[in-house]
């Protein structure tokens, strides 16, 4: 599965932008999906995960309520809409798929990976 993010760029503080994350090779309908980031001078960190069919969403704390994390697997794509963006919330963002559907927030844990796509949110 090759997984190619689309969607970064720079917003202001408050402002939003949506990612996708689509993938080729084969459908990734029967695999979880994460979305990751990672800051200059940090780890790689949890963002946002949803399970093979889209019914089941988990989020970081610092993200809560304030990024959505959604998939259409008949397009197999996977979006996370980012709301009210924040000075660190800049990061350069991942998705990645697991093997199987289920979630988890442990990156060691996913097997296919995106190039990275950068979010810059200043003013």
């Amino acid at each position: 599965v090759q997984l190619v993010e689309s969607g970064g760029g720079v917003v202001q503080p408050g402002g939003s932008l949506r990612f996708s994350c689509a993938a080729s090779g084969r459908t990734f309908s029967r695999n979880a999906v994460g979305w990751f980031r990672q800051a200059p001078g940090k780890e790689r960190e949890f963002v946002a995960t949803i399970n093979s069919s889209g019914g089941f969403t988990y989020y970081a704390d610092s993200v809560k309520g304030r990024f959505t994390i959604s998939r259409d697997n008949a397009k197999n794509t996977v979006y996370l809409q980012m709301n009210s963006l924040k000075p660190e919330d800049t990061a350069l963002y991942y998705c990645a798929a697991r093997e199987i559907g289920v979630v988890s927030r442990t990156p060691d844990l996913y097997t296919y990976w995106g190039q990275g796509a950068q979010v810059t949110v200043s003013s």
